[in-house]
């Protein structure tokens, strides 16, 4: 099991939207600047009115890499961990593990879609290969 993030009044959207089915980034109400990780302050324009809101639950892979080490007793490797670009919010990346793709399939610019898998309080963001894409 990995370490859980603690829940802060900056990041509980982004980690509990999953219960929801929904990707939660927050934006500035301002200048309207994706902000992620999640802040109190708009780090463009420095606005505190800074709020979560559901975008597509689409991207795209920026990057990737495929890890053959076991880091933890009982994890399956291999694994993808990427970068996925988010549809809806212009400059956000996240680093997520990649499932439902063949490691030696998957590639830049392969499209993916949210899932989450709950573990207590929070619902760990993960993505997943399109259906018909190179997985």
């Amino acid at each position: 099991m990995l370490p859980l993030p603690e829940l802060t009044a900056e990041n509980t959207a982004f980690w509990t939207g999953g219960e929801r089915g929904e990707l939660m980034i927050a934006f500035c109400e301002d200048c309207a600047h994706a902000v992620h990780p999640p802040q109190l302050l708009c780090p463009r324009c420095h606005s505190q009115r800074v709020s979560p809101r559901a975008v597509a639950g689409t991207g795209t892979v920026y990057t990737f890499t495929v890890n053959h080490q076991p880091w933890i007793p009982g994890m399956d490797v291999p694994f993808i961990l990427a970068v996925v670009d988010v549809d809806g919010a212009p400059g956000v990346r996240v680093t997520t593990r990649l499932t439902g793709a063949d490691p030696q399939a998957v590639r830049i610019g392969q499209r993916v879609r949210i899932g989450f898998e709950q573990s207590g309080d929070v619902w760990i963001p993960v993505w997943h290969a399109n259906e018909g894409d190179a997985a």
